[in-house]
């Protein structure tokens, strides 16, 4: 083990050592491709990004308008349905 400091050549991992080193791999990779993905997005022309994020307005704003009109309709809904119990109640 060329890489490990003298005092630990001889030592044996325990399973949650290990565990650890294997998290702290997993982390390492990951923020390596966290770092080619930032440079990815560096290197792309600003306006494609503007468009990407113009794109992604307008569904957001679709999907907003959507939700609205269904709760509108829930609570249009329990309006009328519970305006009906109160005439039949009476």
């Amino acid at each position: 083990m060329p890489n490990r400091p003298d005092h630990f050549s001889d030592e044996v991992l325990t399973s949650q050592e290990q565990d650890i080193l294997e998290e702290y791999e997993r982390l390492a990779k990951n923020m390596k491709r966290l770092a080619f993905l930032l440079n990815e997005m560096a290197d792309k022309p600003m306006a494609e990004i503007l468009d990407g994020l113009r794109q992604l307005e307008r569904k957001t704003g679709l999907v907003f308008t959507l939700l609205k009109a269904s709760v509108y309709s829930i609570v249009l809904q329990q309006e009328i349905y519970s305006g009906g119990q109160d005439e039949a109640e009476e």
